[in-house]
C-alpha cells in the first residue's frame, strides 16, 4: 500500500523490518531499514527510484495497485546501486520503453548491472523536466556517494528527493522525522554518515552550498533510506555541514583487543587516567573484537582523540585491530589525534606499527606509544594512567 506525501506525490517504497547487514557484512543494521520509492502523479506520471532487488515482484505488484504501469511516462533513477536500481528489470520487462533519465554515469552503470539497453535520457545540472504543474531540476552529486548519484528537485510542492543524502537505516510505518524517536534518528543518521559519507566530506560541503545558492523553498527532503524530513527539513542539512567540517566532539574512543586481558586492563587504566586529567571528556572503550564495527566507526567519527590498543601477535597486532584501521584509514576522518599502546612478550612491534597505520589514518601522533611487558602490576597500571593524563594534556597543543 502506497503513503500519500502530498497530493501529487505518493511514498511507493519499502519497510525492510529484518534487514541486519548492508553492503554484504560491511555495515550493521540495528533498526532495520527502507528502500523509499516516490511516484508523483500531475500531468505526467513519474516514479523516482525503485527497491531493492530482493522485493523486486512486490514492488511492481503493489505499485500497479496505484498506477497502471502503461501511464507511468518516465522514471527518474538518482542513484543505480542494487538496493535502489533493483526492481528496474522486473518493472522494465512490463514497460520497456519507458525513458529513464539518469546521469551519463548512471546509465552506464545501470548497463553494467542489468546488461540492458533501455531508454536512457541522460541529465545533468540544472536540466528540468515538465510535469505540468510541476517541474523537476536535476542536480548531479556525484561521489554522495557514488560517481553517479543526483537529487531531483520538484516545484510547487518543494520537495528535494535526495536518494542516499541525508538517510538513514531506519525503518519506521509512519515515514515522518516529527513521528520517530528522535535520539534513535540522529544516531542513525550520524552512523550512516559517518560510515558512508564521511570520506566524501568535501564534495558534501560543496553539494550543499550550491543547492543553498539556488534559494529555493524546501518543504521537504525524501531520502532514500530511513524518514522523510518533513518537519523543519534543513535541520538535517545544518547537520550535515556540521559534520562536514572535521566534527569532533569533547570525546576519547578508546579502541582494544585483548588476548589474556593484558591489554584490556592498560586500556581501563588509561581511561581512569583520562577521567582523572579531566572529567569532562566523555569515554568509550570499545574491545573492537566483540564490538560492533560500524559502531566503532560512529564513535572514532565523534572523537577528537583515539587510543589504538593490542597485544604483539606473530610481529604485529591482532586480526581485529588490522580490521578495524583499514576501515579508519578508508574513511579519511580530519583533524583528530591519537596514540597507540599495547601489552607483549618477547618482541613487542604491535605498538610501532600501530602508530604507522594511525598515521597513514591521518591522524596526528601525540606520543610514541605505550607498551606494557607481560600483564600489568599495579605499578605499570598506574604508568598507563599517566600515559592516559599525558594524552589528555597532548590534545590541547
Amino acid at each position: 500500500m502506497g503513503k500519500k506525501i502530498t497530493d501529487k506525490v505518493t511514498w511507493v517504497g519499502k519497510i525492510d523490518w529484518e534487514l541486519q547487514h548492508f553492503h554484504g557484512k560491511e555495515y550493521s543494521i540495528h533498526h532495520g531499514s527502507s528502500y523509499n520509492s516516490y511516484l508523483i502523479q500531475d500531468q505526467k506520471n513519474v516514479l523516482i527510484d525503485t527497491v531493492w532487488q530482493a522485493f523486486d515482484k512486490e514492488f511492481v505488484t503493489r505499485l500497479r495497485e496505484e498506477i497502471d504501469l502503461h501511464k507511468i511516462d518516465c522514471i527518474i533513477m538518482n542513484h543505480n546501486e542494487i538496493d535502489h536500481s533493483g526492481a528496474l528489470p522486473e518493472l522494465m520487462r512490463i514497460i520497456p520503453d519507458v525513458p529513464i533519465y539518469c546521469t551519463a554515469k548512471g546509465a552506464d552503470i545501470i548497463r553494467g548491472h542489468y546488461h540492458q539497453n533501455w531508454n536512457f535520457i541522460p541529465v545533468k545540472t540544472g536540466d528540468t523536466l515538465s510535469l505540468g504543474d510541476s517541474k523537476l531540476t536535476f542536480i548531479e552529486a556525484p561521489m554522495l556517494h557514488w560517481p553517479d548519484t543526483m537529487f531531483t528537485y520538484m516545484s510547487s510542492d518543494n520537495i528535494l528527493f535526495s536518494n542516499d543524502g541525508f538517510g538513514q537505516h531506519y525503518a519506521t510505518e509512519s515515514l515522518f522525522n516529527d513521528s520517530v524517536d528522535q535520539g534513535e534518528l540522529y544516531a542513525e543518521a550520524a552512523k550512516y554518515y559517518a560510515n558512508i559519507l564521511n570520506l566524501y566530506a568535501p564534495m558534501v560541503t560543496r553539494k550543499i552550498k550550491e543547492i543553498l545558492a539556488l534559494h529555493v523553498p524546501v518543504s521537504m527532503i525524501c531520502p532514500s533510506h530511513g524518514i522523510i524530513w518533513k518537519n523543519n527539513p534543513m535541520q538535517i542539512v545544518e547537520q550535515y555541514l556540521k559534520w562536514a567540517d572535521a566534527y569532533q566532539e569533547n570525546q576519547i574512543t578508546i579502541i582494544y583487543d585483548t588476548m589474556w586481558n593484558s591489554t584490556r586492563k592498560m586500556a581501563e587504566a588509561i581511561a581512569q587516567g583520562i577521567e582523572l586529567q579531566d572529567s569532562s571528556i566523555k569515554i568509550k572503550l570499545m574491545n573492537c573484537s566483540k564490538e560492533d564495527k560500524n559502531d566503532i566507526i560512529t564513535e572514532v567519527f565523534r572523537s577528537k582523540g583515539i587510543l589504538v590498543g593490542s597485544p604483539t601477535i606473530n610481529y604485529g597486532f591482532t586480526y581485529a585491530i588490522g580490521g578495524i584501521l583499514e576501515m579508519i584509514k578508508g574513511l579519511k576522518f580530519k583533524q583528530k589525534k591519537a596514540a597507540a599502546f599495547g601489552s607483549y612478550g618477547w618482541s613487542g612491534e604491535a605498538v610501532g606499527k600501530i602508530k604507522e597505520e594511525l598515521e597513514k589514518c591521518g591522524f596526528g601522533i601525540v606520543h610514541e606509544g605505550h607498551k606494557t611487558l607481560w600483564v600489568p602490576d599495579r605499578t605499570e597500571l598506574q604508568s598507563c594512567q599517566e600515559f592516559g593524563k599525558q594524552f589528555v594534556e597532548a590534545l590541547k597543543i
